[in-house]
């Protein structure tokens, strides 16, 4: 009898720009690969993880006849916030090229009082909490032909809707049960990306904002000797940055026994490591430890300076110990991430104010990550929402709207008040891809004045749409149909709108071109940046050959909306780096640019206000100075 066959994806969060790194690490895919294997089925079921280089580059249209092309049985879909409407797009779209593969969903957003997500289709059976112990039994039920409605942690989707979840599963299996899907063969170990390392699962915390405290109590873990063997096979495969998955990482009981673990296995400091810690009970011998172990940056949340409400969300803590175990990492050269939230139940504008004050009295402005709240499925928080006043998006990312103390502008006035005290953006602008075509189905020339729009071609995951002609205006119908071809090709690929004018047009064009991008399909991506406004949302851009001279006015005004860049050797970029962006368009480098000349650049112009026509220096140019990059980039 022929094995069945189970795909399993992961699809990456949405990058800032087409060359940017995704992090995109398929490891809960693996993990059920492992599992199904350890339960027996590697002789009953094949199972495949797509790869990375498939989910992070392909578009909707291609990304989907490859998975459906052998017609698989089974198709199990990862779903996090960031991926959950591409996924399901995904899936709809693999069950329209072949109607008997079944598609099980997993991960966070699957949860009891995820109404949103319930509501959609595109899936037949959603599975709850941690799936190894769940996916060996609907194997099982599912070869041998019988129905797995009432299965613990599931829901089944019937000709009446979906059941309702079977019992909660209890994850009681110790970790080592299940070996690590890297050194099985199941995800590949890349120099270039991070490895996910799971030393943990469960978290001591309560944090009311968090997944973990509902969807799993207590600790299990990986023991230090268990630890130093993964780490170590890791390095010998080549890794070169692993980030520990532990919820917090000095909670573990035997935290210093596993650091001395880290220490044997990194005896040259080979690998650089990532974790989350709380600040409590962290001294300078930890420091010293976690340094000389590999850790290269921590994560720690402040997330609010209210005791008060720290009290309420369960958080608890003290904002004096992370400014305490920040000086102690920052002693040891250890970098750092410091968490702020804006938007959590009891605080007030001032008490962001102050958080954002008491980060740069103890000089640690730089090292904050300072966002709005999201309200997550199957929290705690979730649960009480209403009765704490709080009103957020129903769709990914859950972003907040109101509070009980904070209404929507004090919400934005809070973010842009921390992005000017902090002298940054506090999120990754969209870089508009401006490189030259490839080989890669990523970019699209098209001549209104030579070509008729025509039904769009599948592209990749990130796709430029150049749209030229003489009076763009006069054309706007077929710029218009040319945007809504490709958005209904690809309807959750990055699009990219260049608009390549030889003489100006009346900027009515960029409010129907917006207006039109506002009309695709909405997104987690677009959701993310909707308090933004122009470029940063709707990634339209103008470009102008070298060339082409516009009236100053005009182009003054058409700067005012939208990011605007003229093609210019490295030379004039240099000449005019200060009002690069500014007084002047930014600047798109064409030509040769040597080594020497790329330092210089660097130095001078602000880096958002320079793009690449060469693909290898606008890849180069994003991972290396713009830090999209992942490990070894």
């Amino acid at each position: 009898m022929a094995r069945k066959t189970l795909k399993l994806v992961q699809l990456p969060v949405p990058p800032p720009a087409a060359f940017a790194a995704t992090g995109n690490v398929p490891l809960a895919a693996g993990c059920l690969g492992v599992a199904a294997n350890v339960h027996g089925f590697s002789n009953r079921v094949a199972v495949e993880v797509v790869a990375p280089s498939l989910t992070d580059s392909l578009g909707d249209t291609e990304l989907a006849d490859r998975i459906a092309a052998d017609e698989p049985d089974i198709l199990g879909l990862s779903l996090y916030l960031w991926n959950v409407e591409r996924s399901l797009h995904l899936a709809r779209e693999v069950k329209r090229r072949s109607p008997h593969t079944m598609v099980m969903v997993g991960g966070p957003e699957v949860s009891a009082d995820n109404t949103w997500l319930l509501g959609q289709s595109g899936y037949d059976v959603a599975v709850a909490g941690e799936g190894e112990e769940t996916l060996a039994e609907l194997l099982e039920y599912t070869l041998e032909g019988r129905d797995v409605a009432g299965l613990a942690g599931v829901s089944v989707r019937t000709p009446a809707g979906l059941t309702p979840f079977g019992p909660k599963r209890s994850a009681k299996f110790a970790l080592a049960q299940y070996p690590s899907p890297y050194l099985e063969g199941l995800v590949p170990v890349e120099p270039q990306r991070s490895v996910y390392v799971e030393g943990a699962r469960g978290c001591r915390s309560k944090c009311t904002f968090c997944f973990y405290p509902k969807a799993e109590s207590g600790l299990r873990l990986l023991d230090a000797s268990r630890v130093e063997a993964l780490v170590s096979g890791l390095r010998e495969r080549g890794a070169k940055e692993l980030s520990f998955l532990d919820p917090t990482f000095n909670h573990r009981p035997d935290f210093e026994p596993v650091l001395e673990a880290l220490i044997r296995a990194n005896p040259k400091r080979e690998l650089s490591f990532f974790a989350e810690v709380r600040p409590e009970g962290l001294s300078a011998k930890h420091a010293a430890m976690l340094a000389q172990a590999g850790f290269t940056k921590l994560e720690i949340g402040l997330q609010s300076v209210s005791a008060k409400t720290l009290k309420r969300v369960q958080r608890g803590g003290n904002p004096a110990m992370v400014a305490a175990a920040a000086k102690l990492m920052r002693s040891e050269g250890i970098d750092l991430l410091l968490d702020l939230i804006v938007g959590l139940p009891g605080d007030t504008a001032d008490d962001v104010a102050r958080g954002v004050d008491y980060l740069e009295k103890h000089q640690l402005g730089e090292f904050a990550q300072v966002f709005a709240l999201f309200v997550l499925p199957g929290t705690a928080m979730r649960d009480t929402a209403i009765a704490d006043g709080l009103v957020f998006e129903p769709e990914p990312p859950y972003r907040i709207i109101r509070t009980a103390t904070m209404d929507e502008q004090a919400i934005a006035e809070a973010l842009a008040a921390a992005e000017e005290r902090l002298g940054r953006r506090l999120d990754e602008r969209p870089r508009p891809h401006l490189v030259e075509r490839g080989e890669t189905r990523d970019v699209f020339h098209l001549d209104l004045d030579e070509e008729v729009v025509a039904p769009a071609r599948p592209g990749a995951q990130h796709v430029a749409l150049w749209l030229e002609a003489d009076d763009l205006f006069s054309k706007r119908d077929a710029v218009l149909a040319a945007i809504g071809a490709r958005q209904a090709i690809d309807p959750y690929a990055t699009l990219d709108v260049v608009l390549a004018p030889t003489q100006p047009f009346p900027l009515d064009l960029l409010d129907l071109v917006a207006a039109k991008l506002d009309a695709g399909v909405p997104s987690y991506a677009t959701r993310a940046l909707k308090h933004r406004s122009g470029d940063d949302v709707h990634r339209l851009t103008v470009s102008l050959k070298a060339t082409t001279s516009m009236p100053p006015d005009w182009l003054e005004a058409v700067m005012a909306q939208v990011q605007v860049f003229r093609d210019q050797p490295p030379s004039r970029a240099l000449a005019d780096a200060a009002e690069l962006g500014d007084t002047l368009p930014s600047a798109r480098i064409v030509g040769d640019v040597d080594a020497e000349t790329l330092a210089k650049l660097e130095a001078a112009v602000d880096p958002e206000c320079v793009v690449f026509a060469n693909r290898e220096l606008e890849t180069q140019w994003q991972r290396r100075v713009l830090g999209y990059g992942d490990a070894g980039s």
